[in-house]
This record gives structure tokens, C-alpha cells and sequence, in this order.
């Protein structure tokens, strides 16, 4: 149960402090005054999202604080759980649970467990049909969660064969298709017939070959250069210090390196002359070496970005071919063990069927019994069981589990999200939380204004309905209707006032006087002698 419950800076709440106690807790009070931000509070707690328009003007962040008590639970948490949840108008969020910082994931799936909301138009886990089936589930108890326990361990053994098989190509259309596509890359690949650097070296004669006009040129100009000039000038130079060379042994010394100089010369001549004579364009040459690029690119954009990675990854394909081709052997073994799983599913999923096609019967006989009381005495509620035949395996077996209704005599069954009636929908809902009371283990329910488009008897049913599920779960109720809030255990009155030019949210646990003061205002909109009789009476 809730104990307490802490809010700073939503909305119009500046800091409210509220005491709760077992059983049915009531909150009243006028429009506007904070009622409905007290539940959107334990929402936010709860992991629900959150929007910083909701801050309160001035402040910067919102704070939200719950102790929660659990005597029994199964997150090995004993007594006091405080719960919080601080939220900055930067985008900042801390989560804390008993002091631990937890991420929203973690605190909404450790608070799905402790706290269930429901609003006006907002049955979600109701209207959903696939928690149908838990909801049927958690009705026929400890023997059903036992078979599900099974069934889930060979479910998930089953779903790891599945993907290995997968993995494997074990589908025949699927690997022939891989198989056909692996072999005509590894063709592609092979008629190319790659060398490792071959594209640089062509990609070095393509570009020799479309500047040739330009380097022979440049290259007979460096030949003529050098022979008629360099040359025949160093010539010259090495004949005059040949005349003075006796003279000082520095003009030897000059003579010598020029010498070498001339030889260093005549060399690189040679070679310029030699690389001139290799220069030639061979139009159909230059073809090839284009066609041969454009092959080697055309393979560069599937299969890698350098002739040493086309080799690798045909060398992958070649690997992968081989195992392929070898796969049959283990896929047999795979697809034996498979049927082996999908038998002992099936036993399992039979047996959970007829299970819960029984119980089905005996849960749709007690709501409808609820119903009755809940002054839907036309109305007939059936939760259907399906079971699959195609054997099409989910986590819960082989079952679709929808809950219908009839809400009036000549009507077919139709789902519940159908339903238009909000009245009626939340009187569904309560006649399904009475039946399961006893099995539910979410001990905290809320209810935001579920009575809008209810009145009269309906109201007065409805109000004894959740006294009832009070004395399996704590309930915290927002109503604007006179005979839900005297069949409550404990009631709140909500206000606000303006504060230094703010308005501010004031919470109030009622006296028995002020309950009935409050039951007749709800009822009576002023407090009459007979207003006051009135609520003394429904109060009884």
C-alpha cells in the first residue's frame, strides 16, 4: 500500500504531503483544485512520461515521493520501499528507488507491480487484448503459471533452434537462393582473375599512355638541353682548369669534381634518351587497359575497396559454399529436434487449452454474475478461447484469448474496445477486478472520475463493487458522485487557495462531521438540513 505520497511544483501544487491508509481512500473536492494532478503525479512515478509544462511557474524542477509498504513481495524488499522521481526543466531525470538510482525502464517495471491506474477513458490493460489471456491466466492460478513455466522453457529452447536453422539456411528455398548467389560472385570474381597491385601498375601505364605526346616532348627537350648545352658547357669548363691544374692543388681538386659532374650528366642523358625511346601510344593498348580498370572497379563497388579485399571476401564465399553444401547433416539433426520441441509444445499448449477453455466458462459466469450487480442486467460477458490449429507457437501457446460482451438483449458479441459507453466500460472493468480480487497481486488501484456516465442504482453498485475490492487491495478513488464517497473508508477534501499571488493545491483528511458536510455538497450542491439527512443516510 501507499502510505505516503509527496508532490513539489506540479501544476498548481507548490508541496502536498498525503497520508493514505488501507483500504478505500476517496479524494473530492472542487474543479480545478488539483485532484486529477495528484493521480497524474503517481503516474509519473509509476514511469509514465512526463511534459515540463507541468513544473510549476517559477520552479525548475518537480519532485515526487512514495512510501510505499510490502510486506510480502517478490523483490525481496522488506516493509518501507520510498520510491522518487525529480524532474528538471533542463531534461534532467533521477529515479531512485529505496535511495538506488535506476534508470524510468527499471522504476516503471518495478512499479507495473505495485500500482495500476485507471482514468475515465483509460481501461488500457483492459481494452488490450492481448492481456486478456494473463488476465484469464492469473484467474486460474498456481496450476496454469506451473504449465506456462514449462512451456516457456521449451518455447525458448524452441525459438534458439529456430534462428540456428535460420543461421543455417535450414529453410531449402532460402539456402538454394544464398547458394545460387554465392556461386555466381565467386564466377564474377574468378573470371577476372585478379594479382595483388595489378590496378596500380595499370592505372601507372593508363596514365603514361594519355600523356605520351606531352612526355616525349618534355623528355626531348631535357635530352637537347642537356647534350647541347650542359654537356658542351661542362666540356669547355674542364678543358680550362686542365691548364691550371699544376698550378694549385684546389683547381685539381675543382677539375675532379667536375668530372664527375660530366659523368653524372652523360648518364642521366642516357637514361632520358632510353625512357624517350620507350614512350609510344598504342590506341588498342590503351583499350584494354580501360576495359581491364572498368572490370576491376566494377568488382571494387560490390565486393571491397582494394583488390586484396575482392580476394579476401572471395575467399569468404568460397568458405561459406563449402559449409552450405555441407549443412544438410546438421540441419536434419536441427529439424528433428525441432519437431521434437514443437510435439511437446503442442502437448503442453493442448493442456493449457483445455484449461483455460473451462475456466473461461467459469470466470465469464462469475463477471457476468458481477455485472448483474452492477445493474448491467442485460449484459453478457464471454471470454473467448481460440486455440490455432496451424500450430503457429507464441509465448503463451497456442490460445487468442478475447474478452466479449453483449451489453444488450438481441446484441452479438462484440470486443470490449467497441464498447462506446464509458459508464459501461468502467463497470466491466470493476465486475473483472471483483472477480480476480483474490489473485490479483497488484495491490494498489486507482481510479480518476471512472463513474462519469454513471448514476442512480448503477453508482450506488458501483460504489459497493470497489468497497468490496477495498478489502483485497488499497484503492484511491477520484469521484464527483455522492454514493461512492460515503461507502469510502477514509476520504480527502481538495482545494486551492491564492497564496502571495499563487494559487496553491491544500489536501484535507475529512472528519466523520465533514464527510457528511462533503457527501451532501456533492450531492445537493449546498447544505441543506435534508442534504445533510441525505448524505447521513448513504453513509450508513
Amino acid at each position: 500500500m501507499i502510505s505516503t505520497i509527496q508532490i513539489k511544483n506540479i501544476g498548481i501544487i507548490d508541496d502536498v504531503s498525503i497520508n493514505l491508509e488501507t483500504g478505500f481512500n476517496v479524494l473530492t473536492g472542487e474543479t480545478g483544485a488539483g485532484k486529477t494532478l495528484i493521480i497524474d503525479s503517481l503516474g509519473i512515478i509509476c514511469g509514465n512520461r512526463f511534459s515540463k509544462e507541468m513544473i510549476r511557474k517559477g520552479e525548475d524542477h518537480s519532485y515526487i515521493e512514495a512510501c510505499i509498504y510490502l510486506p510480502e513481495n517478490e523483490n525481496n524488499i522488506d516493509g518501507n520501499i520510498i520510491v522518487s522521481r525529480e524532474i528538471y526543466s533542463n531534461g534532467r531525470n533521477s529515479c531512485k528507488i529505496n535511495g538506488r538510482l535506476v534508470t524510468v525502464s527499471e522504476l516503471k517495471e518495478f512499479m507495473k507491480n505495485i500500482i495500476d491506474i485507471h482514468g475515465q477513458n483509460d481501461n488500457q490493460t483492459l481494452l488490450d487484448k492481448a492481456t486478456h489471456i494473463d488476465y484469464l491466466d492469473s484467474y486460474i492460478g498456481n496450476e496454469m503459471l506451473q504449465l506456462k513455466q514449462t512451456y516457456t522453457k521449451e518455447y525458448e529452447e524452441y525459438l534458439q533452434i529456430k534462428q540456428q536453422l535460420k543461421n543455417n539456411y535450414g529453410d531449402e528455398t532460402e539456402k538454394q537462393r544464398k547458394l545460387d548467389l554465392l556461386k555466381y560472385q565467386q564466377k564474377e570474381i574468378e573470371q577476372v582473375s585478379l594479382k595483388k597491385g595489378e590496378d596500380e601498375k595499370l592505372e601507372e601505364q593508363r596514365k603514361i599512355i594519355l600523356n605520351s605526346e606531352k612526355i616525349v616532348e618534355n623528355l626531348e627537350l631535357a635530352d637537347n638541353t642537356l647534350t647541347e648545352q650542359a654537356i658542351d658547357g661542362i666540356n669547355i669548363a674542364i678543358r680550362a682548369l686542365e691548364k691550371i691544374e699544376t698550378i694549385d692543388e684546389n683547381y685539381q681538386k675543382k677539375l675532379i669534381e667536375l668530372k664527375n659532374v660530366y659523368y653524372d650528366i652523360q648518364e642521366i642523358v642516357r637514361d632520358i634518351s632510353s625512357a624517350k625511346e620507350e614512350v609510344y601510344f598504342d590506341e588498342e593498348e590503351r583499350n584494354q587497359i580501360e576495359e581491364r580498370l572498368d572490370m576491376i572497379f566494377s568488382l571494387k563497388r560490390k565486393y571491397g575497396n582494394s583488390i586484396e579485399e575482392i580476394i579476401h571476401y572471395k575467399e569468404e564465399i568460397e568458405n561459406e559454399i563449402e559449409k552450405i553444401e555441407n549443412l544438410d547433416e546438421i540441419n536434419e539433426t536441427l529439424k528433428k529436434d525441432l519437431k521434437n520441441k514443437q510435439d511437446k509444445m503442442k502437448k503442453i499448449a493442448e493442456k493449457m487449452n483445455r484449461m483455460r477453455t473451462e475456466k473461461a466458462k467459469e470466470l465469464s459466469e462469475k463477471i457476468n454474475i458481477e455485472l448483474q450487480d452492477l445493474e448491467m442486467k442485460n449484459a453478457t460477458f464471454h471470454a473467448k478461447v481460440e486455440f490455432d490449429t496451424k500450430n503457429e507457437f507464441q509465448k503463451n501457446g497456442l490460445d487468442k484469448v478475447e474478452f466479449q460482451i453483449a451489453t444488450n438483449i438481441g446484441e452479438e458479441e462484440k470486443p470490449l474496445i467497441k464498447i462506446a459507453s464509458g459508464g459501461e466500460m468502467s463497470r466491466i472493468m470493476l465486475a473483472i477486478k471483483s472477480v480476480l480480487a483474490d489473485v490479483d497481486k497488484v495491490p494498489v488501484l486507482i481510479f480518476d472520475e471512472i463513474d462519469t456516465g454513471i448514476s442512480g442504482i448503477a453508482a450506488k453498485a458501483v460504489a459497493q463493487k470497489m468497497k468490496k475490492i477495498a478489502n483485497k487491495h488499497q484503492i484511491l478513488c477520484i469521484t464527483h458522485l455522492a454514493n461512492i464517497a460515503a461507502k469510502a473508508d477514509y476520504n480527502y477534501y481538495i482545494s486551492k487557495i491564492v497564496e502571495k499571488e499563487k494559487t496553491k493545491t491544500i489536501v484535507k483528511k475529512l472528519t466523520e462531521e465533514e464527510i457528511i458536510k462533503e457527501i451532501a455538497r456533492i450531492s445537493n450542491g449546498e447544505l441543506t438540513k435534508i442534504a445533510i439527512e441525505h448524505a447521513k443516510e448513504l453513509r450508513s
